[in-house]
């Protein structure tokens, strides 16, 4: 079987050429040939959430930077990622991180800990965002920033106390993904399913007294929430039906907004899926094709683009279930990184512990720009937040500003581009052109570098990474992966 051969975007410089690769590839992706003025722009236009007036429409989504202290607080390479946030222009910073809400949970050792100890921490990385905001755009700036933090409990990708020793915890049984940890995964038990609902009550409570607005409950990417969801196998009140699979979020919110009255809360979903990806012998990425179960697991498990639609539906039961609770977030994207990354984050390069890209990252984007609007247009009411915008490179504020023009989604959410350019919302937002040598190219160095036991950050263009010892080894790794591959 043959690699599939694409383009880089980078190659695609005119409006005509992009259109012209998109319609002959049938990839269905839209977007403005020109950038409108600022004053005229979608992007710069405000939203209302929750009573707080956002001056524009871009989002900085939340990443791990797996650079904090053992014991879960902010390192100064948190710090500084978190003053780039702050300069970046956006006035929506949703989660900024993954935080987990207890050790066990952690996804790598030095990710993030909301603990009573850490809160002090937390709230003076936050501060630090605060300030860049102010330095860079004025002294009362901040009047609109909306800031949360992503609440998490990795699940079966738990790797608490070193890189390299996975502890998981499962949320259900899976046929393909239990072979991945030596000896399988032990399930967790409802009542352990109990005591944590608690412990993400109490870290909401944390995340409130640092002085966070909302809090993400995360359902996404192949973590314990996001497993749980779509646990159709597990027994007992927490698995088999919809109703059941809802009751971990439902009941995390409920708590919250009882315990913790004055804190929002938004939810970051995997609106949809796929069977895990395995390496073929070429190094292209293939489904496994294995049985995984009766019923299979998984929320919102897409068989191909035409069924995109039908996938959706647990997605349009969860917002639903949402809405009735008075949640008015969602922030939209899909799969995982750890058994599908080109679905859940489009690039030409792959992670270390990835394979080449099986089709055209153009269409992965397409994916899950379809299904935010898909769920906007059933969910009008609600605040959107898209996914998977970094691939699109020079092409991404034509395409943000078609989505938002069109009302296919509300926030552009930025994630990886973040790590390398975060003031490309700025210069957006102020019509500067774009800085071409800070644009992401989807290395994915900034995946490889955790994927060995380092931080997470650009590599090949911030010279704040390129100075770390082992940015030649994460270099070496991309260049082994993708040699001869000639595309």
């Amino acid at each position: 079987m043959s690699r599939p051969t694409f383009p880089r975007v980078a190659a695609l410089k005119t409006a005509e050429a992009f259109r012209a690769h998109l319609a002959a590839n049938r990839i269905p992706l839209e977007f403005d040939d020109e950038l409108l003025p600022p004053a005229e722009s979608p992007l710069a236009q405000p939203f209302e959430i929750n009573g707080v007036r956002l001056a524009n429409r871009f989002c900085v989504l939340p990443m791990e930077g797996w650079d904090g202290t053992r014991d879960g607080r902010p390192s100064e390479h948190t710090t500084r990622r978190w003053q780039r946030f702050g300069t970046s222009g956006c006035k929506l910073i949703w989660g900024g991180e993954a935080v987990a809400v207890r050790h066990d949970g952690r996804a790598s050792p030095n990710q993030l800990l909301l603990t009573e100890a850490n809160v002090g921490a937390i709230a003076a990385l936050r501060d630090a965002l605060v300030k860049a905001h102010r330095e860079r755009f004025g002294p009362n700036a901040d009047g609109d920033l909306y800031i949360g933090l992503q609440l998490t409990h990795s699940g079966r990708h738990a790797r608490p106390n070193a890189s390299d020793r996975p502890e998981p915890l499962a949320a259900a049984p899976h046929a393909v993904l239990d072979r991945r940890v030596p000896g399988g995964a032990p399930i967790v038990t409802d009542d352990e399913l109990d005591r944590l609902i608690d412990e993400f009550i109490a870290a909401a409570g944390r995340a409130w007294r640092a002085g966070f607005q909302f809090v993400d409950v995360k359902l996404c990417h192949g973590y314990l929430g996001h497993e749980l969801i779509g646990a159709k196998n597990r027994p007992g009140k927490y698995g088999g039906s919809i109703e059941n699979r809802l009751r971990f979020p439902r009941r995390i919110i409920e708590g919250i907004q009882a315990s913790v009255p004055g804190m929002a809360v938004g939810v970051r979903l995997s609106a949809f899926d796929v069977e895990p990806y395995r390496k073929r012998e070429d190094g292209v990425g293939e489904p496994c094709g294995e049985p995984t179960g009766d019923p299979p697991p998984g929320f919102g498990v897409l068989g191909d683009d035409d069924g995109l639609d039908d996938a959706l539906e647990e997605a349009r039961a969860l917002l639903q279930m949402l809405d009735e609770l008075g949640v008015r977030m969602v922030n939209v994207t899909g799969g995982s990184p750890y058994y599908c990354p080109h679905v859940q984050r489009p690039a030409f390069f792959p992670p270390a512990d990835g394979y080449l890209p099986p089709e055209d990252p153009l269409r992965g984007v397409a994916r899950q720009i379809a299904a935010t609007a898909r769920l906007k247009a059933a969910f009008p009411h609600m605040a959107i937040v898209g996914s998977a915008y970094s691939y699109l490179q020079e092409w991404l504020p034509n395409v943000a500003q078609y989505t938002v023009r069109n009302g296919m989604t509300d926030f552009i959410g930025l994630g990886r581009i973040m790590l390398s350019y975060p003031e490309l919302a700025a210069d957006v937002l102020e019509g500067r052109p774009l800085q071409r040598g800070r644009i992401c190219r989807t290395f994915s160095d900034c995946t490889t570098g955790p994927r060995l036991g380092h931080v997470s950050g650009c590599y090949p263009l911030d010279d704040y990474y390129k100075a770390m010892s082992h940015a030649v080894q994460v270099t070496a790794v991309r260049t082994s992966m993708t040699a001869g591959e000639g595309r």
